[in-house]
């Protein structure tokens, strides 16, 4: 049987899950690490079916529980990137290795991560980039620094490590959580702003200390699906991607659902766009 990956495992990907399984002509597995933007959420109580409130990490675990109960398989790894492969199927690799797919549905929610430093913004374009596959080419024999502290700056460090002179991972006071390369520099201290007349010049922390870079890669937390959807070249629109009323992507065999296409950010509307996008899956795979 054909294969479907599905990034996320909010409202989303396991509404989309649920019906993949049901159907009996794929298989289905969820690639996720950790809880996302529900789990947080204390009280919901204007979800249809439940009398009384529910709290958003119930509801995320009972959704699991019960894919599980039809034999959706999951995968409890870290998202680094997504690529095509000869053939141009779809191609996720996590933190652990790399899985082929004839199917893949973005649906890890919306990127909530932000980090407030002078100049990051302003420099947006101008030094400052969110995608190393997208923009390493751009600062080739240049020195380049990664703002981040997990697997996901990791995996944009060694991606820019062919084409920049030196990179370095700045993780603005945060412990590194994966492991870093002898090749690749850290710096843990915190970060007050990004430098630069017209684009990026230096880095400045809150010691007063500075490090000559002529570009900042942001690699917050872990890839979003918007970040994911850059790196293969999808068409993506102020941090969300864009899909048409099938959830197709403009590229083939990619999906997106749920809060990473904006729009409403509740779950019914994530709820809606995973079932939508598993009808187009269905269809669309031979």
């Amino acid at each position: 049987m054909k294969k479907v990956l599905i990034i996320g495992a909010g409202p989303a990907g396991i509404s989309a899950a649920l019906y993949l399984q049901r159907s009996g002509k794929v298989t289905v597995t969820v690639i996720s690490r950790g809880t996302g933007a529900l789990a947080k959420a204390e009280k919901i109580e204007n979800y249809y079916g439940f009398a009384e409130p529910v709290s958003g990490q119930e509801l995320h675990d009972n959704g699991i529980i019960g894919a599980k109960r039809l034999g959706v398989s999951f995968i409890e790894e870290e998202v680094v990137s997504l690529s095509y492969n000869d053939a141009m199927k779809p191609v996720v690799s996590t933190d652990k290795g790399d899985y082929p797919a004839d199917a893949v549905l973005l649906a890890t929610g919306a990127s909530r991560q932000t980090v407030p430093l002078r100049g990051l913004k302003e420099h947006e374009g101008k030094g400052v980039s969110y995608c190393a596959v997208c923009d390493a080419f751009f600062f080739r024999q240049k020195d380049v620094c990664v703002l981040g502290s997990g697997e996901y700056a990791v995996h944009e460090a060694q991606v820019l490590q062919p084409a920049a002179r030196s990179v370095t991972i700045l993780t603005n006071g945060q412990p590194m959580t994966a492991h870093v390369p002898d090749t690749i520099a850290v710096i843990d201290k915190p970060i007050t702003a990004v430098n630069g007349e017209t684009v990026v010049e230096s880095i400045t922390f809150t010691d007063g200390t500075a490090i000559a870079a002529n570009g900042l890669f942001v690699a917050l937390g872990v890839a979003g699906s918007a970040e994911l959807a850059r790196k293969v070249g999808a068409e993506t629109e102020n941090n969300r991607i864009k899909v048409n009323d099938k959830m197709q992507t403009s590229l083939p065999a990619l999906y997106a659902a749920g809060d990473c296409t904006g729009g409403l950010l509740q779950v019914c509307k994530a709820v809606y766009e995973g079932a939508a996008a598993a009808f187009s899956i269905l269809k669309d795979i031979p």
